[in-house]
């Protein structure tokens, strides 16, 4: 596997952007994508630094995108520039005119940790005809319980949603987005991860049974652990399985 830092010229923020990503160094192709979101702390070379990502991908014919989208909370901010348009249109495009990727969504996947799994779930229900599948590891699946529960968050939240009114039932709003999935539409399947010491565990365990009343094919997995890049690193390597398995199902 070759590791690259790469930057991009984005229109929709309107300047240089960071990613990095894990290409598989055999000469075929195209091949199926993950895109690998961070979380708060954390950005795009983060999962590099973090975790072995690199070393377990070299098992898999995977390309791997981790961009940066700073502390967005991967949205089209308030007070702030376009990270989710750039996330979820203009990285992909330009992934896939720089790169040999599947430009199939039976081939496409996303997944991240914490506010990462939160961009994860938010891109596959807004756009369930893009991809495969979602993983989601210790996701910050309900921001405003965080932020009702911490007023200290306002410096987070206000930039990127604006005011708490205004984030229930929005586009942000995962509980909003789950009611609007139609049981004759196909929808990615989800695989969520939470450790049961995590300070996200509650929430995870909410939003799991939320996503028990939909049509969606979920898998919850809840095991001994925190909310750290030991566990990350752990799980990530589940999510790399899942995502062979669901590839070579499609392809059978």
């Amino acid at each position: 596997m070759s590791v690259i830092s790469g930057q991009i010229d984005s229109s929709e923020l309107g300047f240089m952007i960071s990613y990095k990503a894990i290409l598989p160094e055999e000469r075929i192709g195209p091949y199926p994508v993950l895109y690998l979101l961070h979380g708060l702390s954390d950005d795009d070379s983060s999962w590099v630094y973090n975790s072995s990502i690199a070393r377990y991908a070299s098992q898999y014919n995977l390309a791997i995108f981790m961009p940066q989208v700073h502390i967005s909370y991967y949205s089209d901010m308030y007070m702030g520039a376009n990270y989710w348009s750039f996330l979820t249109k203009e990285f992909p495009m330009k992934m896939k005119n720089l790169f040999n990727i599947s430009h199939k969504s039976e081939e496409t996947f996303v997944a991240g940790l914490s506010m990462g799994g939160y961009g994860a779930i938010k891109w596959g229900l807004t756009y369930p005809d893009e991809v495969a599948g979602i993983a989601a590891l210790s996701a910050a699946v309900d921001p405003y319980r965080i932020w009702q529960d911490d007023p200290n968050r306002d410096k987070l939240f206000k930039p990127a949603f604006g005011s708490k009114e205004s984030f229930l039932g929005s586009e942000n709003d995962l509980y909003a987005l789950l009611k609007q999935v139609k049981k004759e539409t196909i929808q990615p399947s989800v695989l969520q991860i939470c450790g049961t010491e995590d300070s996200l565990y509650a929430d995870n365990l909410k939003f799991s049974e939320a996503l028990e009343e939909t049509s969606i094919d979920y898998t919850f997995i809840e095991k001994l652990g925190n909310h750290n890049w030991a566990f990350w690193d752990q799980e990530i390597q589940v999510v790399l399985k899942w995502i062979q398995e669901i590839t070579a199902k499609k392809r059978s």
